[in-house]
């Protein structure tokens, strides 16, 4: 399927000092980033709560951070109240670049004829005439290009690959574990309950950035009591990012929240949510309220 990727913001980072500014800030190695590679991470509130999570990539330029639509701007402007006197200029290019997703099993092939190679392996990069290729996973690859560049490779793979809409990447994302934290859910998740730890984008070797101290703590001493889990919620509803979810162990008490949802291929929605260990354990986890319908936990293709 091809998909316009219209639920992304993209920020731009330049000037020789960009990698060590990133690398201060965020939670991931930004500055074992090489060229042509990406990598999951976070950027966190002092006491460790994420304010964005993002796909990260470089490339001969600088790098770019793809991030919630709805949080380019509040992080752009948080980020650059940092920069000071560092060599590095951020910029949002989200509306002069456009996003393309293009999955499925015959994505690369569709692919081959647009571009000189295609990157062999997951998260990994190439760019060519005005266009970056980015390696999802085995199955999944994204186009960042100009308007006129983007719409040229548009037209020729929609020869061969049916369009679908945005909620079609995102439930790809969701059944990769991979989040992206939103608006209703900023301040809400340390990096771990989410798993980001467990896709790359944390490092407990690198050193201080925001919130360092608490995420540290919480993996060199097992104080985790939530994680994130794939589920179905069976209901026609659609479950919205921020809505509570409730477990039999806390009685009326929350013991999660609704990280990413997207309809699901066989009916209710699939999401990913964050829940106390224990209720996910016990299978007893229900959306809204403590008799609201009850999740249906799913295995995620890492494990938690």
């Amino acid at each position: 399927m091809l998909v316009s990727l219209s639920q992304f913001g993209l920020l731009q980072f330049r000037g020789e000092d960009a990698q060590v500014f990133l690398h201060a800030q965020l939670s991931c190695d930004v500055a074992s980033l090489q060229p042509g590679h990406a990598q999951y991470g976070s950027y966190n509130t002092p006491k460790g709560r994420m304010l964005a999570s993002f796909l990260l990539w470089r490339d001969d330029a600088g790098f770019s951070m793809q991030l919630a639509r709805d949080l380019r701007v509040p992080i752009l402007k948080r980020l650059s109240m940092y920069v000071l006197r560092s060599r590095v200029k951020v910029t949002d290019v989200s509306d002069s670049r456009e996003l393309l997703g293009v999955a499925g099993a015959q994505a690369e092939d569709s692919l081959k004829p647009l571009f000189s190679e295609t990157p062999a392996t997951p998260l990994t990069l190439l760019t060519e005439r005005d266009a970056t290729l980015l390696r999802i996973d085995a199955v999944r690859f994204q186009i960042v290009a100009s308007p006129g560049r983007a719409q040229e490779l548009r037209d020729a793979l929609a020869q061969t690959l049916p369009t679908a809409e945005p909620n079609a990447w995102d439930r790809l994302d969701i059944w990769a574990g991979i989040p992206f934290v939103t608006s209703p859910t900023q301040e809400q998740f340390v990096p771990q309950m989410a798993n980001l730890d467990l896709i790359g984008g944390v490092s407990f070797s690198k050193g201080c950035y925001p919130g360092q101290e608490i995420v540290a703590r919480m993996h060199y001493l097992g104080r985790l009591k939530q994680r994130m889990y794939l589920a179905n919620v069976p209901a026609p509803a659609e479950p919205r990012p921020g809505d509570k979810l409730f477990g039999g162990l806390v009685g009326d008490q929350s013991s999660g929240m609704i990280v990413n949802a997207a309809p699901a291929l066989e009916g209710g929605h699939d999401v990913l949510a964050v829940i106390q260990i224990e209720s996910a354990e016990r299978a007893e986890v229900h959306w809204q309220s403590p008799d609201g319908p009850r999740l249906k936990l799913m295995e995620l293709p890492y494990r938690v």
